[in-house]
């Protein structure tokens, strides 16, 4: 066989398929803060969100305690998102990020690494103080 050959071996079914097996997949969720929040829409068009973004973030005419989703985002599978109608509210679960906790990007309100020990209020204040400054809604406290 030359080196511009490949050897392909027959395979059940077709490339790239997955087989699951019968008992459920359950994520290890242990030592995850979770939060379940009312959001009310003031815009005047519909808003989706998707299950990756940062949901203390999210659209500026969202209204909703933004301290509470400090670090969290949706509770969905994967490339899953929550449509939010205008004038509409709806509550939804969100859970913390795993790992590392870097949350960079997205509006640019947070941009910091919330796995750094004892900078997590540091980090969420700085981040609600720029967030209030950019016209966000929140229905939190003021700290």
């Amino acid at each position: 066989m030359s080196a511009r050959q490949v050897r392909l071996s027959p395979v059940d079914g077709y490339p790239g398929r997955v087989t699951v097996g019968c008992e459920p997949v359950t994520p290890d969720l242990a030592g995850r803060d979770t939060a379940r929040i009312r959001v009310h829409n003031h815009s005047e068009w519909p808003v989706v969100i998707t299950s990756h973004f940062h949901f203390f973030e999210a659209n500026r005419y969202l209204e909703f305690d933004r301290s509470a989703a400090f670090g969290m985002h949706l509770d969905l599978p994967a490339g899953e998102s929550v449509r939010f109608d205008p004038g509409g509210e709806a509550e939804v679960d969100l859970i913390a990020y795993a790992g590392e906790r870097a949350v960079y990007g997205f509006n640019g309100l947070c941009n910091a690494t919330l796995s750094e020990p004892g900078k997590f209020e540091q980090h969420r204040d700085a981040a609600l103080a720029r967030l209030r400054a950019a016209g966000f809604r929140d229905s939190g406290e003021a700290r």
